[in-house]
Parts: C-alpha cells; structure tokens; sequence
C-alpha cells in the first residue's frame, strides 16, 4: 500500500465521497433551492482559482443553459489589486475552495458581499475563513486531500453543482442520475486506460478540444498535465479552435478529444475530423455513460485522474508533489 499514490487514493475515493456528499447536503440543496426560486438571482458570479475556477466553467455551462441566467467569472484582481469595488446587488456570488484560505478568494468574497451580492461557499474545509464570511455554506465532504493535485475535491464540486442545480430546477431526470452516479464512477475506475505513457512519449505540447461541458473539464485536464506531466497543455472550445489556432494541427500536434453525450456533441466531432484531415493526432478521453448528459464530464474526469496517475509513475514522477506546487496556493 506503502507505494500507492495520495492522488490515486483520493481519486478512487470519489464514488464515497460523492454519495456521502449527497446524503449529507440534500437538506441544504433543498432550502437552498426554495430560496432561489423565490427570489431568483439577476446573475451568477463566480469566484475561484486554478481547479476551483474550472469548477466555475462548468457551472457556467450548467446555470446558464439550464436557468437562463447569466453567469460570470470575478477576477479576484480586480478587488485585490486594484481595489475596484462591484455593484452586485441581486447576484448569487458562488465561492469554490478547496481549502477556503486564499488571501485573494476571502478579498474577492468580502468585496462581492459589500457589492450586495449573496454569497455561497462550496467549500471542503467547514471552519475556514470562507466558510465563516459566506451568507451559506455548501460542504463538499471530500474529507482531507493531501495530494497537491485536486481530484476528488473537483468532482465533489461538480457533484455539488449539479445538486443545487437539481433542486433548484425540479429536474427529476438528472436527481435520479445523481443516485446513480457514485456506482457508474465506480464502473468507470474498472473501466481500460484512455490515456497512457506511450501516447504522451516525447510530447511536449498538446492540446484538448471539448465544447460546452466538454471544454470545461477540458481546462481541467491541461491543467493537470502541466502540473502532473510538465507537459505544455491549453484547452480550447473545439469551435474556437477553429478561429486561428487550428494552423497548429498542421504541426502533428497531439490533440486530446473530450466528446460529451449532450447536445454539443455532434458540432464537436465534426470539428476534431477538421483537426484530424489537417493532420493533428487525436487521442480521444471518453467513457460509456447511461446517466442524465450533464454528468458525463464527471465520468470523463475519473477516469483521465486514474490514467494521469498512472502515467506519472510510468514516467517516473510523484504525482503527490509536483514541482514547485504546494496544496494552499498564497496569492494577494
């Protein structure tokens, strides 16, 4: 056991923690719920770094496709740095930390409730600076993550959208999905390697395609093999890519193709044939899903967490310790 990785553990521990999470936060959901249909947010503002602001893209995708309201990014800058205050009267501002210590989040979530916003922590450690500014609290039970590289914590955060989303929505097709969800995360840990060391041999560069949901678990993915791999990634919606970077493909560049079930899927797959007949080499990282479309990237990123380990040990690297990364990143 002793030569198990942290990130490999925790990874494999997500179908856990996705269930208790679940159990333990539906009574939240529910009020919370109840509340945003009563009075129904003007917007979404999110705040997050690094993983966490991935989490933010999806729930972009997520808010704004099923509810129709804008959903926006908060550039922790603008208030930590240049001391600009917002005008968020009638905005839901959604917090996301693993940790809920970053001197830059805590600024950014003090400003967004003196711009009027209501705030909401989706947070894992409960007695955290952020937990106690926030107007409410959505734990994410990921229980303790060690490993620099977030992975469990990540799909709690998705999880936990897509239960307040759930919820909020009525949406009885995805609440059933959700019950499912632990066991498919389960099936797809035994599932075969989307990616393995011999399609990342002497790969310096790539990058990933998706579109909607795709895309953003996509910036996910680089943001692991940069961390985890040392590997140069950028993730692009495969319909931007299109728009310039596509002379890239010409190169031989290796792509990692993130096809979702959804709506978006039939446009992105005849994008990565455009990639792929102007010569680009294209891995995809897919699995089987039954479940309701919006948790299919769930599924994708519990396997590519599983696969990225791998590589690294077969690469020789530590996956708990990148170089240069600590797990509570201090920036102003």
């Amino acid at each position: 056991m002793s030569n198990v990785s942290l990130m490999f553990q925790e990874a494999s521990d997500t179908p856990n923690v996705v269930a208790q999470q679940r159990q333990a936060n539906q009574q939240a959901c529910e009020a919370l719920a109840k509340r945003l249909r009563q009075q129904p947010p003007t917007m979404i503002f999110m705040i997050g770094r690094g993983t966490s602001d991935h989490a933010g893209v999806f729930a972009k995708y997520l808010f704004e496709v099923g509810c129709s309201i804008p959903v926006c990014a908060a550039a922790p800058s603008v208030a930590g740095v240049f001391g600009s205050q917002l005008n968020l009267r009638g905005a839901l501002a959604i917090v996301i930390s693993q940790s809920g210590r970053s001197p830059d989040i805590l600024r950014q979530t003090e400003a967004a409730k003196r711009g009027g916003a209501t705030t909401l922590a989706l947070v894992n450690d409960v007695e955290s600076p952020l937990a106690e500014v926030v107007d409410f609290v959505l734990p994410l039970h990921a229980n303790q993550e060690k490993a620099v590289a977030a992975t469990k914590s990540y799909l709690a955060t998705l999880h936990a959208l897509c239960q307040l989303f759930g919820c909020w929505m009525g949406d009885e097709a995805l609440n059933h999905s959700l019950t499912l969800l632990p066991s498919q995360l389960q099936r797809v840990q035994a599932l075969p390697a989307q990616l393995t060391a011999d399609d990342l041999q002497d790969v310096k560069h790539c990058v990933v395609l998706g579109r909607g949901f795709g895309y953003a678990i996509g910036r996910e993915v680089a943001l692991k093999l940069k961390e985890v791999l040392g590997i140069h990634a950028e993730a692009f919606s495969s319909a931007e890519f299109l728009h310039g970077p596509v002379t890239l493909a010409h190169n031989h560049l290796l792509v990692l193709d993130i096809g979702i079930a959804d709506e978006s899927l039939e446009s992105h797959q005849q994008q990565i044939r455009d990639v792929e007949t102007r010569g680009a080499r294209v891995r995809s990282l897919t699995v089987p899903s039954e479940l309701h479309p919006r948790l299919h990237a769930l599924l994708v990123m519990q396997r590519f967490y599983l696969d990225i380990e791998s590589i690294a040990a077969d690469l020789g690297l530590n996956p708990d310790e990148p170089i240069g990364l600590k797990k509570v990143t201090q920036t102003l």
